[in-house]
């Protein structure tokens, strides 16, 4: 779990293909390394992974093909630069909300513009993310635990201040950024909830394929 308050910006170093998914490494840039270690989670643009190696200033990390089909990592280069957040702790304030590192999906910059000493962004989400998304409500975007400003339809407006433009990637953001989107977690609960015993029945198999593609192959975990 993290608190979508990003700790440092990072910049890529490789991306080596390896059977099929990708081995990152990263410099962690100002991210304080002291207490982490091989198996720790670390937040990179809103994506949870695993650390496999840690070394001074930079660590490595596995991305599996789900996560570079899914998400943005698939985008990155050498010399990208990526949101990071350590785990959060018992002893972490939660000044953000509540994220998963579970990217529901990709969202895309429609546009920018200056508002005094803040950006105003509007973010077009994907149906299937859009229902989630409220007036004054929590999202994660690349990581970033922000508050939506407005909805219209699958579009949302995001006003963010200085002090997050310069210590999240979010100052480079222009029209046509893709961009990492979690929903408020309560929010997925809730509509599950809501379903009642329905929950409980099983989905079509072109549906459960769609949503769990590893199930009817035996290679599959």
């Amino acid at each position: 779990m993290f608190t979508g308050i990003v700790q440092a910006i990072g910049q890529v170093h490789t991306l080596e293909p390896r059977g099929g998914d990708v081995r990152l490494t990263l410099d962690t840039g100002k991210l304080d390394m002291a207490g982490m270690a091989p198996g720790d989670s670390i937040s990179v643009n809103g994506v949870c992974l695993t650390a496999v190696q840690v070394a001074g200033p930079g660590l490595a990390a596995d991305v599996s093909r789900e996560t570079l089909a899914l998400t943005t990592l698939g985008d990155l280069r050498a010399g990208s630069g990526v949101n990071l957040e350590p785990a959060l702790t018992l002893a972490t304030p939660l000044g953000g909300h509540l994220v998963s590192g579970h990217v529901d999906g990709i969202g895309t910059v429609l546009d920018r513009r200056g508002d005094a000493r803040s950006v105003r962004f509007r973010v077009e989400a994907p149906p299937e993310v859009a229902r989630y998304i409220a007036h004054k409500g929590s999202i994660s975007v690349d990581g970033t635990s922000l508050t939506v400003n407005g909805v219209d339809g699958g579009v949302f407006a995001l006003n963010v201040i200085p002090h997050t433009l310069q210590e999240t990637i979010m100052g480079r953001y222009g029209p046509g950024t893709r961009v990492n989107l979690e929903v408020d977690l309560i929010a997925r609960y809730l509509e599950r909830l809501v379903l009642g015993e329905q929950a409980a029945a099983p989905v079509s198999k072109a549906s459960r394929h769609n949503f769990l593609p590893n199930m009817d192959s035996r290679s599959g975990p």
